[in-house]
């Protein structure tokens, strides 16, 4: 049965209700609700969204920051956190005050949203290329470590195998690994999160191996997580895309609703 294609601002809406605050922060260590702002910290990092700032601007905003701030700097453990900024916010002034206050913005990401049906039609890869999930067999630790160098070539930074043990061990039931793989070689890597509560899934951590790249790996990786996800129940997949992701996704169905920009606060 065809379902009627959502426009850009409907999906914007959908992904402002089902996405933002709770959403975020409900599969990291601690949580906790200050004001508009959900405040989350995970192992040494710390993490701050809301679904919107409500009546916070000027002096109130440049308070709310002050205080968030102190809070992340009163635990030691804590080296950084990040405070996640969309475009579409109000107030405008948000980016200059979190610079005002010593944050560093990082690269800017168009978010995507779409119909999961979109991108879950098959893609064709080179002879000798498999595709398939690694958190779902016996012993996952070795398929992991294999992974986390796949991604530390794709991603070009060193990228360690706890990252995927933390994130199975937090989220485990909504979360699944994915590799494309040739001659016992990770080629690709990319995760599947199912938000719990909503109708979306999320597509994260998409990389391939400098030299496999243009070969549709991450195209079917893609189509494989989507498949997946309607398998078990969604409706629409989000990514934030980098200028390299987005018009492989755009291609396939999902639709550019707004951008992203991290600030960093650093200790």
């Amino acid at each position: 049965m065809m379902t009627e294609q959502l426009s850009p601002q409907q999906l914007l809406r959908l992904y402002d209700q089902q996405l933002r605050g709770h959403a975020e922060v409900s599969s990291m260590d601690e949580f906790q609700q200050f004001g508009p702002l959900w405040r989350a910290k995970c192992r040494a990092r710390g993490f701050v969204t809301y679904q919107t700032l409500g009546n916070s601007s000027g002096a109130r905003l440049d308070e709310l920051i002050k205080q968030t701030v102190a809070f992340y700097a009163a635990d030691p453990q804590i080296k950084s956190f990040e405070w996640k900024t969309r475009g579409h916010d109000q107030p405008t002034d948000l980016s200059e005050r979190l610079l005002a206050h010593g944050f560093v913005p990082e690269e800017e990401e168009t978010v995507m949203v779409g119909e999961a049906a979109a991108l879950a039609q098959p893609v064709k890869v080179p002879a000798g290329v498999t595709l398939r999930r690694i958190d779902n067999v016996v012993d996952p630790y070795t398929e992991l470590l294999r992974a986390a160098a796949a991604q530390a070539r794709a991603f070009g930074f060193p990228f360690g195998v706890e990252d995927f043990v933390n994130r199975l061990e937090r989220n485990g039931a909504n979360l699944e690994l994915w590799i494309a793989e040739a001659e016992g070689e990770v080629l690709c890597t990319g995760r599947l999160e199912l938000v719990p509560g909503t109708e979306f899934a999320g597509l994260w951590g998409g990389g391939t191996v400098p030299e496999w790249r243009g070969k549709g790996l991450y195209r079917a990786l893609t189509a494989a997580r989507a498949r997946s996800a309607l398998n078990r129940g969604v409706r629409y997949l989000q990514s934030d895309c980098t200028e390299f992701s987005r018009p492989i996704l755009q291609r396939s169905g999902l639709l550019p609703i707004t951008t992203t920009t991290p600030f960093i606060w650093r200790r």
